[in-house]
């Protein structure tokens, strides 16, 4: 895949993809995704099938690993190098591409992001929306930098790379049959499982064929 239909996607993609993965080996994190996951999960139940788009090396279904042994987990991942670390975890199924070239071959009971909305460009949100929609069987769940109001911010020198706005307001809108389970935040000082500054959102489909 060398043509993408945005900027973002681009630089995902390539050198400073590869840096940022380089950059997140960080396997401490994972006992605190452990923790931020152990929150979301108790509001669900029969999680059978999840996956992760912007999945990067996997720490979070590392951490998922944990909680579901049992459960299929499959990843989104743009950036080569860090599919090539992903397809290391036996247990994770990978699908190389970008979110904007998935086609959902069938849903999973949790579809979930992880500071990976922040990256999209804002005006292929309502595409990914829908295939994260798509993608689930009965659970989204969304944990991002949030803003009420769409901003963007500089993100390590760059302009047009991180955006923050209230991504699962915008999607509990355009889907009428989901309703809002559940809700935290994860603050970069806690004690014992620090994170970044994160707010996590857990929707729930209402009708379900």
């Amino acid at each position: 895949m060398n043509e993408f239909k945005t900027k973002q996607e681009a630089f995902w993609a390539g050198d400073f993809g590869d840096k940022y993965t380089i950059r997140n080996r960080r396997l401490n994190e994972v006992a605190g995704n452990i923790s931020l996951f152990t929150k979301i999960l108790v509001r669900t139940e029969n999680i059978k099938s999840v996956i992760e788009f912007g999945a990067n090396l996997g720490m979070n279904l590392m951490a998922l690993r944990q909680l579901l042994p049992l459960a299929e987990l499959s990843a989104i991942e743009i950036n080569k190098l860090a599919v090539e670390q992903l397809t290391e975890l036996d247990y994770v199924k990978v699908y190389n591409t970008s979110i904007l070239e998935f086609d959902p071959d069938y849903k999973r009971d949790l579809v979930f992001t992880k500071t990976f909305l922040i990256h999209i460009n804002p005006e292929m949100l309502t595409q990914v929306y829908d295939i994260l929609y798509q993608s689930s069987n009965r659970f989204i769940c969304v944990i991002e930098y949030y803003n009420p109001k769409p901003i963007e911010v500089e993100y390590r020198g760059y302009s047009g790379k991180l955006f923050k706005r209230d991504f699962a307001g915008e999607i509990l809108d355009r889907y009428h049959d989901l309703k809002l389970n559940g809700y935290g935040f994860i603050y970069h000082r806690d004690r014992m499982f620090p994170l970044d500054d994160i707010t996590w959102f857990l929707l729930e489909k209402t009708s379900r064929l």
